[in-house]
């Protein structure tokens, strides 16, 4: 009997909504095991409306909830088991501060985000920037397995050698073409790192970030730095640094560049465990987060892309601008080989504004121009014209064969539906 959750029913206030959305869904569907995954998805198409699939995590996009259809919330499939010497299968429903504790004992770790609360499913579906990016690769590069339940309701095993098509899709493309109830990934021995902490009081905000692009793209890819920057009257910005392992020398000489970007005004770096990094408070969603958020992908740090994130920070429209660090290791991957594609950028570029979309819309645009893709988990605008950024056009091509393939009805369409097709 599945688990059904109804307005009404006490337990709807703590599963209707996401981090950054409110939702008011009929029915919530809550598979104990993954065998109940296909027999909640009869029922989801037998229900019609809107259907959502949540892994149990922040939900930036907003689309893990909705409005009058139902929610299958991947919450309790959260197991997480060494099953190899590196390789550890985790649910979709695990979040990434449990899974980086778990793995902490073994001496194994995987590069996620930066926050514990980010769910397993949505991250390991669509990329995943995080702390050890540069040296780790993304989230999905960990990647070597998964188990998925397509739009027929078949349980599929996928590999590289296993449904190498689909596994190819599965990384990257989010949860276009099923719900995958169990990842295997192998595990870095990273378990341990240096963590710094910066504080920058900024006078000139283009030429800082300028500095803090050509820092980051020089330093060791054992470094894997996010900052965080916010207007006002007197400029400021907060950065997380880490470095990839237990040479404390070695990280102060690598640190130590960041220390000559701007005006330092607070300074932090211990040796830690990667499972401390991550902040984790294992609230309940409620919507709380209300700001909108649009994003795009950059090369470089240039004057140009400067100035115009300057701007936005100047004139209020963005309270805060978040850049986090790609490249190195995450671009030795070749283009083709996920569907994520976006292997030759440097930087993940993210402005956040509480003043609603109209004013940072507008204000975006010239940003938005010099951008070179886009990054889905961070976008909370849903048009079909931000699925044409996010993917390279041979990469979307081959998306859409599959997704006719594999979902010839649609089913799977809240996601940044990829086979939505933009207006002329």
């Amino acid at each position: 009997m599945l688990d059904i959750i109804r307005p009404g029913d006490d337990r709807y206030p703590l599963v209707r909504h996401v981090y950054s959305a409110e939702g008011s869904p009929a029915a919530v569907v809550r598979p104990r095991v993954p065998a109940e995954v296909p027999e909640a998805l009869a029922f989801a198409r037998q229900e019609g409306g809107p259907f959502s699939v949540r892994s149990g995590g922040h939900g930036i996009s907003s689309i893990s909830t909705n409005v009058g259809g139902t929610v299958i919330d991947l919450g309790a499939l959260s197991t997480i088991e060494r099953i190899d010497d590196r390789v550890v299968e985790v649910g979709p429903g695990a979040r990434w501060g449990r899974v980086a504790s778990t793995l902490r004992p073994w001496g194994l770790a995987i590069s996620s985000g930066d926050s514990g609360d980010v769910g397993v499913g949505g991250l390991a579906t669509t990329g995943g920037i995080g702390l050890m990016g540069r040296k780790h690769g993304l989230t999905i590069d960990s990647l070597v397995g998964a188990d998925i339940v397509t739009a027929d309701g078949v349980v599929r095993t996928l590999s590289p050698t296993d449904e190498p098509d689909l596994f190819w899709a599965v990384r990257g493309a989010g949860a276009n073409f099923g719900i995958v109830t169990g990842f295997r990934f192998r595990a870095s021995t990273d378990a341990s790192v240096v963590h710094a902490s910066f504080a920058y009081a900024i006078a000139d905000t283009a030429g800082f970030l300028e500095r803090w692009g050509a820092t980051v793209e020089s330093a060791p890819r054992s470094i894997s730095a996010f900052l965080y920057l916010f207007g006002g009257a007197q400029p400021f910005a907060q950065a997380t640094v880490v470095f990839a392992g237990t040479d404390t020398d070695a990280a102060v000489r690598a640190l130590e560049p960041f220390t000559r970007i701007g005006q330092v005004v607070g300074r932090r770096a211990e040796a830690t465990a990667y499972a401390d990094v991550l902040p984790t408070s294992g609230a309940v969603h409620s919507g709380q987060q209300t700001a909108v958020t649009r994003t795009g992908l950059a090369v470089h740090l240039d004057r140009r892309i400067s100035r115009s994130l300057a701007s936005l920070t100047r004139g209020g429209e963005a309270d805060m601008i978040q850049l986090r660090s790609v490249g190195g290791a995450i671009n030795d991957v070749p283009s083709s080989a996920t569907a994520y594609a976006h292997r030759h950028q440097n930087f993940s570029v993210t402005a956040v504004s509480m003043n609603g979309l109209q004013s940072l819309d507008a204000a975006w645009q010239e940003s938005r121009e010099l951008m070179d893709g886009l990054y889905l988990s961070f976008e909370s605008g849903h048009a079909p014209e931000r699925v044409e950024d996010a993917f390279p056009p041979e990469t979307l091509d081959r998306l859409r064969r599959l997704k006719a393939h594999w979902d010839p009805d649609g089913i799977f369409d809240q996601n940044f539906a990829i086979d939505r097709v933009a207006s002329a």
